[in-house]
């Protein structure tokens, strides 16, 4: 089975995890013997598809429908954001909070 990756920042997405996907196919309307293409399916973690959702509309149609179909998720619901946030907070626990510095009295103001 091969590793689901987001699409925009290629990290990868464990099975279980919170992420978006788009599906997409394409078949034939009006016209016989109708064909379908297989079934292809593109993932985004939570921060990329929330960032994509607040950002500008991309260039072409099809990049156009799915970005609407990703903002329509975004903003019906505040789950995707919170997962955004929680995998954030988990980024940012790792870094230093520059509370050191306030707590060691250097570059503390006195007036």
């Amino acid at each position: 089975m091969q590793p689901i990756l987001c699409l925009r920042c290629r990290r990868e997405i464990e099975t279980g995890d919170k992420s978006v996907a788009v599906y997409m196919f394409a078949q034939t309307v009006g016209v016989r013997p109708k064909q379908k293409s297989t079934a292809s399916r593109v993932s985004f973690c939570p921060q990329c598809a929330v960032s994509l959702a607040m950002g500008l509309p991309p260039e072409g149609a099809l990049n156009m429908a799915a970005w609407e179909m990703i903002r329509d998720l975004v903003s019906a619901e505040p789950s995707l954001n919170e997962a955004a946030w929680e995998s954030l907070r988990g980024v940012i626990g790792l870094l230093s909070s520059g509370d050191e510095r306030e707590s060691s009295g250097r570059n503390r103001r006195v007036g």
